[in-house]
């Protein structure tokens, strides 16, 4: 099985290398079948480590990514060469050849680049660290005017089958009453909420408009996602973004 990725279809400036993988083209067994990247699900080590070493050698990666110790926060790094992740839930880098990089099985990856080419980022946004504010977040550490940023979602649990307690809308209601929007009735008291738009929404209120993706779940492409809702035990994707070369003059 070749190992695969998709790559974001969006304008970034030509520097700005991005791809998000599949569970395709590794080699771990039974639930993390087989390009499981997250060494913190219970999956054999060597095994972990072997699934990265091919993504850098396939993938041509400039470096080791920092992978961060995600916790559903809205704590952000700013990396700089040689520098490990840490335990935050977005990373930063503003030199070529330093590689963010965030871990998902239903939780949406969300990369940004500006216009210019210059600065890039990932963040890990599942539905409590989205309605915290892990994208403004990102959005404040970058430094950049809202216009002239791009945000890429990609794959995550889709609206039609991620359902949730009230407690979800709530959260998301009270800080923006728009957020009702993307809340569909479940079963009983419960609610299906749209991820991807509720994304959108937070992206626009702060001034990101040009945002693309977010029409690849998790949940319903067994053969290419994991997708924790669906199976539990399961393996990680990784969502990757780096600058190569040197700035545009």
């Amino acid at each position: 099985m070749t190992l695969s990725w998709i790559e974001p279809d969006w304008p970034a400036p030509c520097r700005v290398r991005a791809l998000s993988t599949t569970r395709r083209g590794g080699v771990s067994a039974g639930p993390f079948l087989s390009l499981n990247l997250g060494d913190h699900v219970g999956d054999d080590p060597a095994a972990v480590a072997e699934n990265r070493r091919r993504l850098a050698v396939v993938a041509g990666l400039p470096c080791e990514p920092a992978w961060l110790r995600q916790v559903h926060g809205v704590n952000v790094v700013t990396l700089a060469p040689g520098t490990a992740g840490g335990a935050a839930d977005a990373a930063i880098a503003r030199e070529p050849g330093v590689v963010c990089a965030v871990l998902t099985a239903d939780c949406l990856p969300v990369l940004f680049t500006n216009r210019q080419g210059s600065a890039v980022a990932a963040a890990h946004a599942g539905w409590r660290g989205l309605a915290d504010g892990i994208l403004e977040a990102v959005i404040e550490h970058m430094g950049e005017a809202p216009s002239e940023l791009l945000a890429w979602i990609g794959p995550g649990i889709g609206p039609a089958v991620f359902e949730v307690g009230p407690e979800v809308r709530e959260h998301f209601v009270a800080a923006d009453s728009r957020s009702a929007d993307h809340f569909q009735p479940g079963t009983g008291d419960r609610y299906f909420a749209d991820l991807p738009q509720l994304a959108r929404q937070r992206l626009s209120r702060v001034g990101v408009a040009t945002v693309y993706g977010g029409d690849r779940c998790t949940f319903d492409e067994k053969e290419n996602f994991f997708s924790h809702r669906r199976d539990g035990r399961c393996g990680r994707m990784a969502s990757l973004i780096w600058l190569s070369g040197t700035p545009s003059r």
